[in-house]
């Protein structure tokens, strides 16, 4: 039986580029590997590299994902300050996609490293859920930890509506920080 060939350099970052192109859903470092006959290590190096290219690929808690062109989508997008203990990050992500918003990131300002942003990218239940199982399963913290629960989200919807109902919840729920005081 002969040995599948291994994808090289810059073909094998093509290739990559193609699929998740190609892909509508994120999809896992070990996927790729499978697909490229390499190690996850050597497509974790790879999309670093397509990074550096300005390519618009994105490490969510569900694989990787590059971002089509906004110019496709006609969407509104919105920051809001949050505060919460980490017990509450479920419902505070579930209250944001029952209203069919999108969590883009998280972003804490780090006393040391400054501004420091992670993908995110949930917008249902189902993506809430597998993102908290990785969080615990890989016993990471969340960044908000890092500021006492203090964090920005960056939201995205197809309504602007949507944004505002998403504000008034937060508020109502108590994870919103007026930004107004």
């Amino acid at each position: 039986m002969a040995e599948e060939r291994k994808l090289l350099g810059k073909d094998r970052r093509e290739f990559l580029l193609n699929i998740l192109k190609e892909s509508k859903e994120p999809i896992t470092g070990g996927d790729l590997a499978n697909r490229a006959n390499v190690s996850r290590q050597v497509i974790v190096n790879d999309i670093t590299l397509l990074k550096a290219k300005n390519e618009p690929i994105v490490a969510t808690s569900q694989g990787y994902l590059y971002l089509q062109h906004a110019a496709t989508t006609d969407t509104f997008e919105k920051t809001v300050a949050c505060f919460h203990s980490p017990d509450q990050v479920e419902n505070e992500l579930n209250l944001i996609v029952d209203h069919g918003v999108t969590v883009k990131d998280v972003k804490i300002e780090h006393p040391v490293y400054g501004d420091l942003t992670a993908s995110i990218m949930v917008s249902n239940r189902s993506e809430v859920k597998q993102f908290i199982e990785k969080i615990q399963s890989t016993k990471a913290v969340y960044l908000s930890n890092l500021t006492q629960g203090v964090h920005l989200h960056t939201i995205v919807a197809k309504k602007e509506q949507q944004l505002l109902d998403v504000e008034a919840n937060l508020k109502k729920a108590g994870f919103l920080i007026d930004t107004n005081e």
